[in-house]
């Protein structure tokens, strides 16, 4: 008699969102009821000010085998020498993780919302610049919970396949333009 086979299907990592502010946040809240992507996404893996607690996140979900995505903005290490230093030493350490996704912004997550409506990849000196045009689009956008927690900006934000082309866009630009995003990479984890 032969041994009983396992015909259960693997399960899938569970994908695990990191990430800086409310902004980012809310955009993923909405983002996942929007489309029904499956990830984790709770406070608890938000609010990281430091590379050291995105660091140590990581490692939690990592030890638990899941993906881990990580979301957040990278004008502060190119101000910073000391920041620019740690956030090389995060990348170089994971650099051959294919579980660990850094979705990072230059600027900021604003210049992802604005590439929904602009195909721009200028420098902006910072993310209230970036704000100011985005408001062009978004009038009433502002980084306060009473706005971000409200689904109809995010509803806006990818009204007439305006995702998909923020995507193509920050592809196409890379990450070695003046501004930029990766979060599209986000996306292709999400839609596997």
């Amino acid at each position: 008699m032969g041994r009983p086979t396992n015909n259960r299907r693997q399960k899938s990592p569970v994908i695990t969102l990191i990430g800086e502010g409310i902004t980012e946040q809310y955009y993923f809240k909405h983002i996942r009821s929007l489309y029904n992507y499956r990830y984790i996404l709770k406070p608890y893996f938000f609010g990281i000010t430091s590379l050291t607690d995105m660091d140590r996140k990581i490692s939690e979900v990592l030890e638990g085998g899941g993906i881990a995505i990580c979301v957040f903005d990278t004008d502060v290490s190119q101000r910073v020498e000391a920041e620019k230093k740690k956030l090389n030493n995060l990348l170089r350490k994971y650099s051959r993780k294919k579980n660990v996704i850094f979705c990072d912004s230059m600027p900021s997550v604003e210049y992802w919302f604005l590439l929904h409506y602009q195909n721009t990849n200028r420098h902006f000196n910072n993310s209230g610049a970036v704000e100011r045009e985005l408001r062009k689009y978004l009038l009433t956008f502002e980084k306060s919970i009473v706005f971000l927690e409200k689904e109809k900006w995010v509803v806006d934000l990818c009204a007439d396949n305006q995702l998909e082309t923020s995507i193509e866009r920050a592809r196409n630009f890379g990450d070695k333009s003046p501004s930029y995003s990766n979060i599209y990479k986000a996306f292709e984890v999400f839609r596997k």
